[in-house]
Order: C-alpha cells, then sequence, then structure tokens
C-alpha cells in the first residue's frame, strides 16, 4: 500500500500554533462509524457519547522538557539535543547537527538555556557521547557540573531547569512559559514522554470529574511517546515503515478494568493513539496483560495487528502520510476518514497538536 494514499491537501493556515483559550473548549468532529455521520460539537460535550460502564484509557506519561540547547565542549559549537528514552541509565537522543559530533564527546548545557547561546555560558549539565546511531540518533550519559554521572531522576530534574518543552516544528514559534502546563496533560503522572499526548490536552478536572459521575470508569496506562510515535514515514510503501520500539506499563486495576468491559459488552475508549496502541499491543490470549512491555506496533489499513480492545477513538487530526493517520484509518476506513478530514478543512478546524479532535464511534 502506497504512502501517497494517506496525503491530504491542508491549509497551513489551519495548523493551531496555539491552544484553544481553555482546554474543553475545542471543537470536537464526531464520527459514527456505523452510519457514517458527522456531528459538530465541542470537546466539553465529551460525556454525553459517553454511557455508564465504558471504560475510558488514559496516557498518563508526562512530557518531559526534551529539548536541550548546549554546545560542543573545546568548540563552542551549538548543539540542540532531543530527548528519546532512557534505559540502563544512558540515554537515546536526536541531536542537531549529529553529523558533527564523535564518540567520546561532551556537550554543556547551561541553566538558562536561552541565555547561553548569545553570551557563551555553559554549565550545570552536561551529557558523554557513547554511540551513533542513524538519522541523527545519538546515545548518551548525562552528568552534572562535577562530572557525576546522573541517573534517570537526576536527568529530570536538571531537563526541568534547563529544557525547553518540545513544540513540533509546524509549530513556528519558540516555546512560551504558558506551554509548560499547555502542552501536558491535566493527568499527566510518570515522566518520559517526548511529545504530548495530544487527544489528552481537550481535558480538564472538572470535564473528568463529569465523566466519572456519569458512571465511566477512568483507567490510565503509560506509553513513553518516542521516535516511534512521531518518526516519518520515508519509504514509499506502509509496509516498508519499521516502527520505532516504545515502552508501556499497564496497572493491573486496568486490565482487570477492561477485562469486566469486555465480558459484560461495555466500550474501551481510548483517547490518543499512543492509548490504542498500548492496549492493542497488551492483548495475549484473549486478555489485556498488565505489566510493563516495549511496543513498535504498527496498526494500518490491511496490516497484521487488529482493534481488538479498542471500541471508540478519541483524537487529534494528524499529519498527512503519518503513522497516526494511518492507525486511525485504519480503525475507521481510509476512504472515510480522509472524507471526514476533508470536511474538517471545509467547516475550519484546527489541526495537529494544539488543534480540534475527533470522537470515533
Amino acid at each position: 500500500m502506497k504512502v501517497d494514499l494517506f496525503d491530504y491537501a491542508l491549509p497551513e493556515a489551519l495548523i493551531a500554533q496555539r491552544p484553544a483559550e481553555r482546554r474543553d473548549a475545542s471543537r470536537l468532529l464526531v464520527f459514527d462509524r456505523a452510519s457514517g455521520r458527522t456531528e459538530d460539537r465541542l470537546f466539553s460535550d465529551l460525556p454525553e457519547y459517553l454511557r455508564a460502564g465504558d471504560v475510558l484509557v488514559l496516557n498518563d506519561s508526562r512530557v518531559l522538557k526534551a529539548r536541550l540547547l548546549g554546545e560542543k565542549a573545546g568548540t563552542g559549537g551549538r548543539v540542540e539535543v532531543f530527548l528519546l528514552r532512557e534505559e540502563g541509565g544512558v540515554w537515546e537522543c536526536l541531536a542537531r547537527p549529529a553529523r558533527r559530533l564523535r564518540v567520546g564527546d561532551r556537550i554543556l548545557f547551561a541553566e538558562d538555556a536561552r541565555q547561553a547561546l548569545a553570551d557563551g555560558r555553559a554549565v550545570g549539565l552536561a551529557a558523554e557521547v557513547l554511540a551513533k546511531g542513524e538519522g541523527g540518533v545519538v546515545t548518551v550519559r548525562f552528568e552534572d557540573g562535577a562530572g557525576k554521572p546522573l541517573d534517570a531522576g537526576g536527568v529530570y530534574a536538571a531537563v526541568e531547569r534547563v529544557g525547553h518543552m518540545p513544540l513540533p516544528p509546524y509549530i513556528k514559534r519558540a516555546d512560551e512559559d504558558a506551554d509548560a502546563q499547555r502542552y501536558q496533560t491535566v493527568y499527566a503522572r510518570e515522566p518520559g514522554s517526548a511529545a504530548a499526548q495530544t487527544a489528552g490536552l481537550h481535558f480538564t478536572e472538572e470535564l473528568l470529574a463529569r465523566i466519572r459521575a456519569a458512571g465511566v470508569h477512568i483507567a490510565a496506562v503509560t506509553l513513553h511517546v518516542g521516535l516511534g510515535t512521531f518518526r516519518p514515514v520515508q519509504s514509499e510503501d506502509v509496509e516498508g515503515h519499521t516502527m520505532h520500539t516504545e515502552v508501556y506499563h499497564i496497572p493491573q486495576e486496568t486490565a482487570d478494568a477492561i477485562g469486566a468491559a469486555k465480558t459484560c459488552g461495555r466500550r474501551v475508549v481510548c483517547v490518543g493513539t499512543t492509548s490504542v496502541r498500548t492496549v492493542e499491543s497488551a492483548f495475549v490470549d484473549g486478555a489485556v496483560k498488565a505489566g510493563y512491555g516495549e511496543t513498535d506496533i504498527f496498526l494500518y489499513p490491511g496490516g497484521p495487528s487488529g482493534f481488538r480492545v479498542t471500541d471508540a477513538l478519541v483524537t487529534n487530526f494528524h499529519l498527512p502520510k503519518s503513522t497516526l493517520l494511518m492507525l486511525v484509518a485504519a480503525f475507521a476506513g481510509r476512504e472515510r476518514i480522509l472524507r471526514v478530514y476533508e470536511e474538517a478543512v471545509a467547516k475550519g478546524y484546527r489541526f495537529f497538536s494544539y488543534g480540534d479532535a475527533m470522537l470515533l464511534l
């Protein structure tokens, strides 16, 4: 299947540069897969489409200030490092310009990264390049200003101080103080993501309270968003794309809630493609298994993996030719979802991370 089959035309003016004034004031395009009908609503209307006994699955991963600005020790050359994932005390990152880095190089990060680039100040946080991969990927070990290696907790604390929120490149502005809250879900708990679970950005504490009061069970999973979620498809054929592995965790209570819902014929409503990928990856021998795992699942029309858990999906509007759009197309049908996207464009819906949402029933 050709990747070009997942292309669509989008006016640049519809790419949201900032969030809605209030999270749940975003628009919500509801698509009923059975009837093919659409409705134009607000996200605050979501509880009207949920039923008592439904399980609403949220990804509680917390976005790191994953974009670090620094300089190469010895030369002063500027280096941008983008955190992807931690394993065994070392970090997989994207670096730019990666071609200028060598194994053994040290990168210095000032506490005020923006000002550091202007006046040449450094340090407080540093990284040593341990290995280089393809596509700008490097493996580094972080250390403090005294050269002491930092564990994951130490890195999390340091990047909160010196890092920047990893706004995607189609947002044509620098990150601002408000992004530290708005590019983060209100229920984010576990640090580790390099990008936001954007479908969850529309929820407020008040909206979640209304959903609970309606008898909906809210359950959490954790999938730390990394290169697997936002890596562009570079092959001509969908089948030629390989997903990058991401780490997930499903608590026992979430697995139990999903199992009870499926047994009783109630719906599992996933918020975001990351929640979908998590529960579908963990479905083994007829049930969702609790615990930690890694997934490179790739859901696309006609692919080897299907939707055995997900009954409904809350999601944003995704980039053309992206794996996220392919997942949504697998769930709702490629031709139908592209028609819905055309309708959304015609009606002026806002697209991508800070844009509006869809509910696929």
